[in-house]
């Protein structure tokens, strides 16, 4: 009787130990589906729910782009009329500069001739210095040309005349050849019929 007994309990504890195993098991299923599931979802997610918004975000900038710069050939196209103001204002620069040349429009029509290596020894330098100097002079009257050929010996002696009296300090001064411009047209003027040199350019000016 006893052995029966036994094997009754032991056959009745088989299944409660089954049951407990299958118990433990069923409770653990939801958490090994969660650790299991979390990335898929996680991935999923990214995939399928924030990449579609973040790409939808995008695509309403990239169409709002599209309007910013709809509107902004709006803008260029107030920016051109300034630009066409700007060259507007080079335009009037332009006609200001040539009558600024009026000088330059009457200088289409001029005359010039040249005063070629004027040799002269710089002043204070007991003849150890010597300044060479070209200039061109310009006039617009008609007769200018065969004035100034005319009298070309002339002049030559005067610019000699006018450059000796330089010293180093002299031709070293900030402006010395506006200076030396402005005093040689005079010179000329006084020296000629009329006075009908109206500019001089300076074409070479060294001191050796």
């Amino acid at each position: 009787m006893s052995d029966k007994h036994e094997e009754a309990d032991s056959k009745a504890a088989k299944p409660a130990e089954a049951a407990a195993g299958g118990g433990g098991m069923k409770a653990m299923l939801p958490l090994i589906i969660s650790i299991v599931l979390m990335p898929v979802l996680a991935y999923a997610m990214t995939a399928f729910v924030l990449l579609p918004k973040l790409k939808a975000s995008a695509g309403g900038g990239a169409t709002a782009k599209p309007d910013e710069h709809g509107e902004a050939p709006k803008a260029e196209g107030h920016g051109a009329e300034p630009k066409k103001e700007e060259s507007g204002g080079h335009g009037e620069a332009k006609p200001a500069a040539e009558s600024g040349h009026g000088g330059g429009a009457a200088a289409k029509g001029s005359s010039k001739v040249s005063l070629n290596k004027i040799v002269v020894n710089v002043s204070g330098t007991m003849g150890s210095r010597y300044l060479m100097t070209s200039v061109t002079l310009v006039g617009t009257s008609k007769d200018f040309k065969d004035v100034v050929e005319e009298n070309k010996d002339k002049l030559m002696d005067i610019a000699s005349g006018s450059l000796s009296s330089k010293t180093i300090a002299d031709l070293e001064k900030p402006g010395a050849r506006n200076h030396i411009r402005a005093e040689l047209i005079t010179l000329f003027n006084n020296s000629l019929p009329s006075p009908m040199v109206k500019e001089i350019f300076i074409t070479d000016m060294a001191v050796q």
